[in-house]
């Protein structure tokens, strides 16, 4: 990941209510939810929902799909963890290290 792909992910987490949707949606999993029940989780009006849903899809942080007449956001897993190991890289210098974070998610974790 290039600097500048790693800024455009961060500035779009780098706003309250954004950051509240991308970690709802993490705690949703690989099956998302839909915008509707977003908004209501985190009592926000739909234009504002859909502004902020717009930010964080365009920074390729979530996906959207269609079903019926209602669609579904989840988070764009591989993007995430992307973006982690973008913060992460040549942690401690590439010395052995004793820091430990969890590992991160994927959708075949999640089952």
């Amino acid at each position: 990941m290039e600097n500048k792909e790693a800024v455009v992910r961060l500035a779009a987490l780098a706003q309250d209510t954004r950051l509240a949707i991308f970690r709802l949606l993490v705690t949703a999993g690989p099956e998302g939810m839909v915008a509707g029940r977003i908004g209501e989780q985190l009592a926000l009006a739909p234009a504002t929902l859909s502004f902020h849903l717009k930010a964080l899809a365009q920074a390729g942080l979530i996906e959207a799909r269609h079903e019926s007449r209602f669609i579904h956001y989840s988070v764009n897993y591989p993007a995430m963890n992307a973006l982690l190991a973008f913060l992460t890289d040549s942690c401690c210098g590439g010395a052995p290290c004793e820091i430990t974070a969890p590992s991160c998610c994927t959708p075949s974790e999640q089952a």
